[in-house]
């Protein structure tokens, strides 16, 4: 206190130097400053040592504005902090409300809030971001299913919707029995035959388009899809912002015909209708530069057959078809691929004296050794330029 004092009385002399005093006395200028301050303001009283604690916590602020969040998430038990204080603005002036973080401690010490739980990532699953070259339509097919909802006689409803990503055109808003292979592959064998084939197709790891418990991800109606020369893409687990602009439409949907279904699950198939009418030919798309999506998209030049072609492979691979039960048999040993490529066929390859790797179309879905006498291990992303290195570093130990 006594220099802090001597400090104040110097520098308040009309011919000090503030920088000067500062470093005789040890301190920095903003600590000079603050002293001077405190004097002037509180006198004496304003030098002495002051608690270095925080001044309030996330209760201690205000018992009111903490009972107040409390009660109004007993109202509103979805809003977070940011929605509550929103509403916390209508009754505090901006100095006495708290901020978001505060409003999160408050609800956390109460235990109104529940710690999210990370989603665990799958084995199989994709873990980049997919990359796709659209240049124009039907270069990518975009497929989900939106949120069920029961229309008024009490039915459920879940449409199946698809979309190409170029136009923003909705080809088909279905509803469908259930999301089953049965159900949903007529829906695209009717799609196809109307618009023709696109080069690839986007989903989710959801039923019945993908599986996480696969090596390959493939379901029978994605197997199928392949089988067809349409390539396959999976969007990663728990982002749906690799399929922003679905996931918009779906929103409009949500907005114009879950929130009034209709009475019956024929009506409601109507209202799909109208609606993917209003969307493709009379609403302007902002992504499109205020066009039309319907006056953007234009059919396939890649017709749809009724009979599955059968996959090319190159000449040194071995043909195999695969069983109902998802086997398949090569040098006298059978072999298990997977139920979903049942009625395909699969291409070996031998790349060394033991090394073997099976192939569905370009997709590498197992490597093994010979003999077969174990399962099939996963292919991880082993491709062509893997598999010739591995040829190569085998005629290297060979010589």
């Amino acid at each position: 206190m006594q220099q802090r004092r001597e400090f104040v009385l110097r520098a308040l002399d009309p011919g000090s130097n503030m920088a000067a005093l500062c470093r005789e006395y040890q301190i920095s200028r903003n600590t000079g400053y603050k002293w001077l301050r405190r004097f002037r303001e509180e006198g004496l009283l304003g030098l002495e040592d002051r608690p270095r604690h925080a001044l309030g916590t996330a209760f201690r602020e205000s018992a009111e504005v903490a009972l107040d969040v409390i009660h109004l998430r007993h109202v509103y038990p979805h809003f977070g902090p940011k929605k509550l204080r929103e509403l916390l603005k209508k009754r505090y002036p901006e100095h006495l409300l708290p901020s978001v973080s505060t409003i999160g401690r408050m609800l956390k010490r109460a235990g109104m809030t529940k710690p999210r739980r990370r989603p665990r990532l799958p084995k199989y699953g994709p873990v980049k971001r997919p990359e796709l070259i659209v240049d124009g339509p039907n270069d990518l097919w975009t497929i989900d299913f939106k949120g069920w909802f029961r229309t008024r006689d009490g039915k459920k409803c879940e449409p199946l919707t698809v979309r190409d990503q170029y136009s923003r055109f909705v080809l088909g808003i279905d509803i469908v029995a259930a999301p089953s292979v049965a159900c949903v592959r007529p829906v695209f064998e009717r799609l196809f035959a109307r618009y023709g084939l696109p080069k690839a197709i986007q989903s989710d790891n959801g039923s019945p388009f993908a599986t996480t418990r696969s090596r390959t991800g493939l379901t029978q109606l994605s197997a199928w899809f392949v089988s067809l020369g349409i390539r396959f893409v999976r969007s990663r687990v728990g982002k749906p912002q690799d399929n922003g602009g679905h996931e918009r439409m779906h929103r409009d949907i949500k907005d114009q015909l879950q929130r009034f279904p209709a009475a019956t699950p024929a009506q409601q198939q109507e209202y799909c209708d109208t609606f993917r009418s209003e969307f493709n030919f009379e609403r302007p798309h902002e992504g499109l530069e205020q066009q039309l999506p319907g006056d953007v998209y234009s059919k396939s030049n890649t017709p749809f057959t009724t009979t599955n072609p059968e996959l090319v492979y190159p000449k040194d691979f071995y043909r195999r078809k695969v069983t109902k039960d998802g086997n398949i048999r090569y040098r006298g040993l059978f072999k298990t691929v997977g139920k979903p490529f049942a009625g395909n066929y699969v291409g070996i390859h031998q790349v060394t004296a033991k090394r073997i790797t099976v192939w569905f179309g370009d997709l590498c879905i197992g490597v093994t050794e010979l003999p077969w006498n174990g399962p099939l291990k996963a292919a991880g992303h082993y491709n062509l330029q893997q598999e010739q290195q591995a040829l190569e570093r085998a005629n290297r130990q060979e010589r």
